[in-house]
Formats: C-alpha cells, structure tokens, sequence
C-alpha cells in the first residue's frame, strides 16, 4: 500500500486544503506518484463539487475522478452532519474508510486524505472524523493556523490524536491571514511542546498555487523517515 497520511487542523479555515496541495506538489517535485481524497465536503456549487475537492484535484499527479476526490459532496456549507441530515444522507466511518482505501490502493506513492474542520467533527450522532483516521490506521498531519490561540488548539488537537492511539507524523504551521503578534515566539514554543517534526511555516499567500508552498515545506521526514515515533 501506498504511504498515506491523515491532514487534520487546528480549526476550520486554517489552511488544509492549502497545505495538503503544497504537500502534493513537493511530493510530485520527489518524484512521487500523488493523490488526495476529501471524504466530506461540505458547501458544493450547483454541480456538486467542493472548491476544495477540485484544488486537490488539480494539485495530484494521478487522474481521479471528482467522485473518486470527494465521494460525500454536501451542498449547505455548514457542519457535514447537519448538511447530511438535511439531505437525506447517512455517514458512516466504516464506509468513508473503504472508499479512501479504494485510492489509497490505487498505486500513487503518497496519498493524503484531507478531513474537514477540525479533528472531532461529527459525521453521525455516533462518529467524527477522528473515527475514519482510526479506522485507516494513518498518521497525522496536523494544519496550525497561525492566530490567537494557536498553542492551545494545537496541543490540545495533538493529545487527541494521541489518545485515538495514532501517531502525529508532523505538523505545519500556516498563516491563513495577516501576520500574527509574535509569530516567532509562538512557532518556537510549539516546536517545543508538538512531539512531531515541524514540516514547514507557511506565509500568508492570499492567491496561492501548490507550487508556491513548495519552498516553505520539507516532505524528507515523510517520505524517508520511520512512521513509527
């Protein structure tokens, strides 16, 4: 199977979808086969597709189907288990995690699989996010988006991670608006308290493209490195 990992964020509107195709596209410059799942995604236009479904479309090397990118499109762009609910359908984990499979299968050499808003959003009465990522057994790679709060909503995220017993494979630090106070002395005291690799800080870049993330981002400890910390 290919190597796959879980994108989660700190929050809603941090910057995954960003950060996963900047991860693409330094996967693609390795040489790597690529490809990316958004299982849920919630806010699609009059033809049932997600911005950022087709953002992760555009940045993989493989050629996917939108069905295959994004196979639960919602159209209220609210939380995914009310927009479900308002639409009749039903989410489950378990099935959310054979559909990923199918492409993690598929033979690209690094495969993400972007989860929306943050790490316990529900998907049913029962179940988040979390549980797909369980049930895949992926590491995680988790998205701080560099504002007020940061620290807390990070260390908090990345307890919860390890307490769903997955590993936190690295971390990236994104600035999803206008520079914040003492950005420094933040990235600073989050490389001390994450216990994974710091995988790249990403500057505000209001009309981004994947290649532009590239150089603020290093895949070695990814690609190369043991899965297992």
């Amino acid at each position: 199977m290919s190597k796959a990992w879980f994108v989660a964020g700190t929050d809603t509107g941090v910057g995954k979808t960003a950060v996963s195709c900047g991860l693409l596209a330094a996967a693609a410059e390795a040489g790597l086969r690529t490809a990316a799942v958004k299982p849920v995604a919630a806010g699609c236009d009059e033809n049932g597709q997600n911005e950022d479904a087709l953002f992760l479309q555009a940045a993989m090397t493989e050629d996917l189907d939108y069905s295959q990118v994004n196979p639960v499109a919602l159209t209220a762009a609210i939380a995914p288990h009310i927009a479900a609910g308002l639409e009749g359908k039903r989410m489950q984990a378990s099935r959310l995690a054979g559909l990923c499979r199918g492409v993690m299968l598929g033979g690209a050499d690094f495969v993400l699989i972007e989860g929306a808003g943050g790490w316990r959003v529900p998907i049913n009465p029962r179940e988040t996010l979390a549980d797909l990522a369980v049930e895949l057994q992926l590491g995680v790679i988790l998205v701080v988006g560099m504002r007020l709060g940061c620290i807390n909503h990070a260390l908090l995220t990345a307890e919860a991670i390890r307490r769903d017993g997955l590993q936190l494979a690295g971390w990236v630090a994104n600035q999803p608006g206008p520079r914040m106070h003492n950005h420094s002395e933040n990235l600073e005291t989050l490389q001390q308290l994450l216990p994974a690799p710091l995988l790249g800080d990403i500057p505000f870049l209001p009309d981004w493209q994947a290649g532009d993330l590239c150089p603020h981002l290093d895949i070695t400890s990814l690609i190369t490195g043991p899965r297992d910390r």
